[in-house]
Protein backbone atom coordinates (compact mmCIF):
# COMPACT_ATOMS: atom_id res chain seq x y z
CA UNK A 1 0.00 0.00 0.00
CA UNK A 2 1.37 3.42 -0.97
CA UNK A 3 0.90 6.20 1.56
CA UNK A 4 0.97 9.86 0.63
CA UNK A 5 2.60 12.14 3.20
CA UNK A 6 0.09 13.33 5.76
CA UNK A 7 -2.74 11.03 4.72
CA UNK A 8 -2.25 8.29 7.31
CA UNK A 9 -5.25 8.08 9.63
CA UNK A 10 -4.00 8.99 13.08
CA UNK A 11 -7.10 9.18 15.25
CA UNK A 12 -10.60 7.77 15.46
CA UNK A 13 -13.10 9.31 17.86
CA UNK A 14 -16.66 8.11 18.35
CA UNK A 15 -19.39 9.39 20.64
CA UNK A 16 -23.13 8.90 21.07
CA UNK A 17 -25.52 11.67 21.99
CA UNK A 18 -29.08 11.14 23.17
CA UNK A 19 -31.17 14.05 21.94
CA UNK A 20 -34.58 14.38 23.57
CA UNK A 21 -37.50 15.36 21.38
CA UNK A 22 -39.67 18.29 22.45
CA UNK A 23 -42.67 15.93 22.52
CA UNK A 24 -43.23 12.23 21.85
CA UNK A 25 -42.83 11.39 18.15
CA UNK A 26 -44.24 8.40 16.27
CA UNK A 27 -44.32 7.08 12.72
CA UNK A 28 -47.33 4.79 12.96
CA UNK A 29 -45.30 1.76 14.04
CA UNK A 30 -43.26 3.01 16.99
CA UNK A 31 -43.17 5.97 19.40
CA UNK A 32 -40.02 7.59 20.85
CA UNK A 33 -39.04 10.55 23.00
CA UNK A 34 -35.36 10.81 22.05
CA UNK A 35 -33.06 10.16 19.12
CA UNK A 36 -29.53 8.79 19.47
CA UNK A 37 -26.92 10.31 17.18
CA UNK A 38 -23.60 8.45 16.79
CA UNK A 39 -20.81 10.78 15.64
CA UNK A 40 -17.54 9.58 14.07
CA UNK A 41 -14.46 11.79 13.69
CA UNK A 42 -11.40 10.61 11.75
CA UNK A 43 -8.18 12.63 11.74
CA UNK A 44 -5.30 12.66 9.24
CA UNK A 45 -2.97 15.35 7.96
CA UNK A 46 -4.20 17.93 10.43
CA UNK A 47 -7.81 17.63 9.19
CA UNK A 48 -10.84 15.94 10.72
CA UNK A 49 -13.63 14.25 8.81
CA UNK A 50 -17.09 14.02 10.35
CA UNK A 51 -19.71 11.33 9.86
CA UNK A 52 -22.82 10.35 11.76
CA UNK A 53 -25.77 8.03 11.89
CA UNK A 54 -28.98 7.72 13.86
CA UNK A 55 -28.67 4.44 15.73
CA UNK A 56 -28.18 2.87 19.12
CA UNK A 57 -25.26 3.97 21.31
CA UNK A 58 -23.91 0.39 21.12
CA UNK A 59 -22.34 1.45 17.80
CA UNK A 60 -19.68 3.32 19.76
CA UNK A 61 -18.32 0.03 21.05
CA UNK A 62 -18.57 -1.61 17.61
CA UNK A 63 -16.73 1.23 15.86
CA UNK A 64 -14.08 1.73 18.54
CA UNK A 65 -13.50 -1.94 19.27
CA UNK A 66 -14.03 -3.54 15.89
CA UNK A 67 -13.01 -0.87 13.36
CA UNK A 68 -10.22 1.05 15.10
CA UNK A 69 -7.41 -1.28 13.96
CA UNK A 70 -8.78 -1.23 10.41
CA UNK A 71 -8.76 2.57 10.32
CA UNK A 72 -5.82 3.89 12.31
CA UNK A 73 -2.67 3.67 10.20
CA UNK A 74 -4.60 3.31 6.93
CA UNK A 75 -4.28 5.76 4.03
CA UNK A 76 -7.21 8.20 4.23
CA UNK A 77 -7.35 8.35 0.42
CA UNK A 78 -7.91 4.57 0.15
CA UNK A 79 -11.60 4.69 0.99
CA UNK A 80 -12.50 1.74 -1.24
CA UNK A 81 -9.91 -0.51 0.39
CA UNK A 82 -10.95 0.59 3.86
CA UNK A 83 -14.60 -0.11 3.08
CA UNK A 84 -13.76 -3.59 1.80
CA UNK A 85 -12.00 -4.34 5.10
CA UNK A 86 -14.88 -2.91 7.15
CA UNK A 87 -17.51 -4.96 5.29
CA UNK A 88 -15.39 -8.12 5.52
CA UNK A 89 -14.94 -7.56 9.26
CA UNK A 90 -18.70 -7.66 9.93
CA UNK A 91 -19.36 -10.85 7.99
CA UNK A 92 -20.12 -12.85 11.16
CA UNK A 93 -21.89 -9.93 12.85
CA UNK A 94 -24.41 -9.41 10.07
CA UNK A 95 -23.93 -6.90 7.28
CA UNK A 96 -27.25 -5.11 7.64
CA UNK A 97 -28.74 -3.20 10.54
CA UNK A 98 -26.35 -1.78 13.11
CA UNK A 99 -23.20 -2.87 11.26
CA UNK A 100 -24.37 -1.06 8.11
CA UNK A 101 -25.17 2.06 10.15
CA UNK A 102 -21.70 1.96 11.71
CA UNK A 103 -19.97 1.58 8.34
CA UNK A 104 -22.11 4.36 6.89
CA UNK A 105 -20.98 6.80 9.59
CA UNK A 106 -17.33 5.82 9.09
CA UNK A 107 -17.64 6.07 5.30
CA UNK A 108 -19.14 9.55 5.54
CA UNK A 109 -16.31 10.65 7.84
CA UNK A 110 -13.73 9.25 5.39
CA UNK A 111 -15.21 11.14 2.42
CA UNK A 112 -15.45 14.33 4.47
CA UNK A 113 -11.82 13.88 5.54
CA UNK A 114 -10.67 13.33 1.95
CA UNK A 115 -12.46 16.50 0.81
CA UNK A 116 -10.83 18.47 3.62
CA UNK A 117 -7.37 17.06 2.82
CA UNK A 118 -7.85 18.11 -0.79
CA UNK A 119 -9.32 21.48 0.26
CA UNK A 120 -12.45 20.82 -1.79
CA UNK A 121 -16.14 21.06 -0.95
CA UNK A 122 -17.47 17.54 -0.51
CA UNK A 123 -20.06 18.12 -3.25
CA UNK A 124 -17.24 18.91 -5.68
CA UNK A 125 -15.23 15.84 -4.67
CA UNK A 126 -18.24 13.55 -5.12
CA UNK A 127 -19.44 15.32 -8.26
CA UNK A 128 -22.65 17.34 -8.15
CA UNK A 129 -25.48 16.07 -10.32
CA UNK A 130 -27.59 19.19 -9.94
CA UNK A 131 -27.04 22.91 -9.43
CA UNK A 132 -29.59 22.96 -6.63
CA UNK A 133 -32.00 20.67 -4.84
CA UNK A 134 -35.42 21.36 -3.36
CA UNK A 135 -35.87 21.45 0.40
CA UNK A 136 -37.26 18.29 1.99
CA UNK A 137 -39.05 18.27 5.34
CA UNK A 138 -38.84 15.28 7.66
CA UNK A 139 -41.56 15.09 10.27
CA UNK A 140 -45.32 14.89 10.16
CA UNK A 141 -45.23 12.43 13.02
CA UNK A 142 -48.39 10.43 13.66
CA UNK A 143 -48.13 11.13 17.38
CA UNK A 144 -48.79 14.84 16.79
CA UNK A 145 -52.33 16.12 17.08
CA UNK A 146 -53.99 17.66 14.01
CA UNK A 147 -53.25 21.24 15.07
CA UNK A 148 -49.53 20.59 15.52
CA UNK A 149 -49.30 18.72 12.21
CA UNK A 150 -51.09 21.52 10.41
CA UNK A 151 -48.77 24.13 11.93
CA UNK A 152 -45.61 22.15 11.11
CA UNK A 153 -46.50 21.22 7.56
CA UNK A 154 -48.08 24.61 6.85
CA UNK A 155 -44.94 26.46 7.94
CA UNK A 156 -42.78 24.26 5.75
CA UNK A 157 -44.92 24.89 2.69
CA UNK A 158 -45.86 28.54 3.15
CA UNK A 159 -42.87 30.02 4.99
CA UNK A 160 -39.94 27.73 4.21
CA UNK A 161 -40.75 26.86 0.56
CA UNK A 162 -40.66 23.14 1.25
CA UNK A 163 -42.37 21.08 -1.45
CA UNK A 164 -41.66 17.56 -0.12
Amino acid sequence: MTFRPGTTIRTLRVAAYRIPTDAPEADGTFQWNATTLVVVQIEAGGETGLGYTYADASLVQLIEGHFRDLLEGADAFSIGQINERLWASVRNLGRSGLAACAISAVDTALWDLKARLLDLPLVQLLGARRERIPVYGSGGFTGYDDTRLQEQLGQWVHEDGCRW
